[in-house]
């Protein structure tokens, strides 16, 4: 049996340890010799993937030509190369040659030779490894005083019987490390495991070698960096406190929970390099403010809804405590077909964080619009408080209380209504997205509304709207440059008939929140002279491939389906499709989308075509 300390270097690393002769390669002869090779092939794709990536001979063939001495060197490293990936696997007893026109790279008279080949001539390079029988582990033992009931063979991920791999075995001391630090052992240390091969029997036995050092708690927590946010909101925010068990996981979801805040451009957290005589380990909490004011200006142009400009302003921090007040004003409705003058669109929301508890919110908004569509003339006012509620990494709930003074004019006739409403939704998302401006390459997206309304005008009607709409998307190429996103759309309108309820609410298909290719709210039923009507029930669903080329562009194909009713169930009356191309150019701020759809059937005074300019995707 032979002794060793554990010198398996993972594969991608095998390759830095050989580069020192490359520096020394201009400095010998100077006529570089050309030539030709094969990879090695061991029948096992991974490893030979491993060799490889280890190899000069391949990576410098065509970067940095080798002068004879030089490609004698690269080719002596590339066999010691060979031996460290073979060892990473487990193959101790492996067999590497490499000749070079038929000569042993070791061979005295290959200097000679490659002095006499003509200039211009390649030679071939032939790489030969033997792989040899797989070493496997015998034993796995620890040494060291353990902690009580600390079971270190459940978390090192290596036991008897199997491959030696390196990779593996090193990762065995990093899983140890990790779970004595998360049960409070702060300054623990596992040593590099120590290997002793046994080439008789193709066995490795390893052992790890485990100081726990003393168990600790959290203690001081301090802040750094504060200059507007307010100490006590950022300590309230805290989800560790002074006291707690040491837990790496733990102070690391607080860093995120500040970072979530949304007053923070960076958050660091570091822990003291020494136990204090209490048995704790102070934390300190490194922030760097965002800034507290944004002004963003956006556009949109569509064939059907014309041109729209956006202008907001949000303060971030307003009072110290994360309190954000956000201002929108949009003019809209220039130029398009389905409108018929200009509108606006003015929105002013007060966000509390931390509002009667962690992970909810307490919001107001105030919202005018104006807006002149062939459907109807609308002008409203808007009041509406919301709490909305965060329950985990994938939910969101929302539940609140708004009032609308409402003046809608359809068909020549004008009504007011008064109308008040009780929104609660629910919403999913598995998509992973940490940056609202990234597009979704995977996973989903669902939302659930359920909306009781009164309405007072002409007479008083009680009704429900209750929509669901959700998306999906399938990373067809596994880097998110191929994405097949999916959409679909439920609404129903419960309660009081389709004329009974005001125009604005009921229920509408058609344009890029729905159908492509249609004129806005055009699916549906209609009057005579052709103008939208309104439904009580619509459902609509979207295919789009989204083709990721080169760096920052792209192209789309979709498909779009739906259809809108006066029965209050979805999935009557005539379905729609549509259909279209679209260009993608992506940059920082999300992606510029341009789409061109047509109507695959017919509505009255459909458009031919229409066309869609926005950043960001449909959906």
């Amino acid at each position: 049996m032979s002794g060793l300390r554990f010198r398996i270097a993972p594969a991608a690393a095998a390759a830095l340890i050989y580069l020192a002769p490359v520096a020394f390669e201009g400095a010998r002869a100077a006529d570089p010799q050309g030539y030709t090779l094969s990879n090695p092939d061991t029948g096992d794709d991974e490893l030979d993937t491993a060799l490889k990536d280890s190899s000069l001979l391949i990576l410098l063939r065509s970067k940095t030509p080798a002068p004879p001495f030089a490609l004698i060197d690269r080719a002596r490293g590339d066999f010691g190369r060979f031996q460290t990936v073979l060892e990473s696997f487990g193959y101790y007893q492996g067999k590497v040659s490499i000749t070079i026109a038929g000569r042993d790279v070791n061979d005295k008279t290959l200097p000679d030779f490659l002095e006499s080949v003509p200039q211009g001539q390649t030679v071939e390079i032939k790489s030969v490894v033997e792989r040899g029988t797989q070493y496997t582990l015998r034993n796995v033992s620890f040494h060291g005083t353990l902690p009580p009931g600390f079971d270190a063979a459940s978390f090192v991920g290596v036991s008897k019987g199997d491959p030696a791999v390196a990779a593996d075995v090193l990762g065995g001391q990093g899983a140890l490390l990790s779970a004595l630090q998360e049960r409070g052992y702060a300054f623990a240390k596992v040593g590099v495991p120590d290997a002793y091969a046994d080439d008789a029997e193709k066995v490795l036995d390893v052992s790890y070698n485990i100081e726990p050092g003393p168990r600790v708690n959290i203690g001081a927590i301090s802040f750094q960096g504060l200059k507007h946010v307010r100490e006590d909101f950022a300590r309230e925010s805290l989800t560790v406190h002074t006291g707690d068990l040491y837990n790496p996981s733990a102070i690391e979801a607080s860093r995120l929970k500040l970072v979530g805040l949304g007053v923070f451009s960076g958050v660091s957290v570091r822990a003291a390099d020494h136990e204090e005589n209490d048995h704790s380990v102070p934390l300190l909490f490194d922030v760097q403010e965002s800034k507290q004011h944004a002004v963003a200006l956006s556009g949109a142009y569509s064939t059907d809804l014309g041109v729209s400009l956006s202008a907001s302003w949000s303060h971030r921090n307003l009072l110290g405590r994360g309190e954000q007040l956000n201002l929108l004003a949009s003019g809209i409705g220039l130029g398009g077909s389905a409108t018929s003058g200009l509108g606006y669109n003015l929105q002013a929301q007060f966000i509390q964080p931390r509002f009667l508890g962690d992970d909810q919110a307490f919001e107001v908004n105030l919202a005018a619009v104006k807006q002149d569509l062939d459907a109807y003339d609308q002008t409203a006012q808007t009041f509406g408080i919301y709490v909305r509620k965060h329950f985990s990494k994938l939910w969101n709930g929302t539940a609140g209380m708004t009032v609308t003074h409402d003046l809608v004019s359809q068909q020549g006739t004008e009504r007011t209504y008064e109308l008040v409403a009780l929104p609660v939704t629910a919403q999913y998302d598995s998509t992973g997205l940490k940056d609202p401006l990234s597009d979704p390459v995977k996973g989903g997206r669902g939302a659930l509304s359920i909306t009781p309304t009164i309405a007072r005008g002409k007479q008083t009607v009680l009704f429900t709207v209750i929509q669901a709409s959700g998306s999906y998307y399938f990373d067809l190429s596994g880097n998110g440059h191929s994405v097949i996103a999916t959409r679909a759309l439920l609404g129903t309108i419960q309660g009081g008939s389709t004329f009974d309820l005001p125009p604005d609410q009921r229920l509408y298909a058609g344009g890029s929140g729905s159908v492509r290719g249609f004129r806005y709210q055009s699916i549906g039923p209609h009057f005579a002279n052709g103008d939208p009507t309104g439904a009580s029930s619509v459902d609509a669903v979207s295919v789009e491939l989204r083709q990721r080329l080169w760096s920052n562009y792209g192209l789309a194909a979709f498909v779009d389906a739906g259809q809108a009713s006066e029965s209050d169930l979805p999935f009557n009356g005539s379905v729609q499709v549509g259909a279209g191309i679209g260009a993608r150019y992506y940059t920082s701020i999300g992606a510029i989308r341009a789409d061109v759809a047509i109507p695959v059937t017919k509505v009255p005074n459909g458009d031919a075509f229409e066309i869609y300019l926005s950043i960001g995707q449909a959906f």
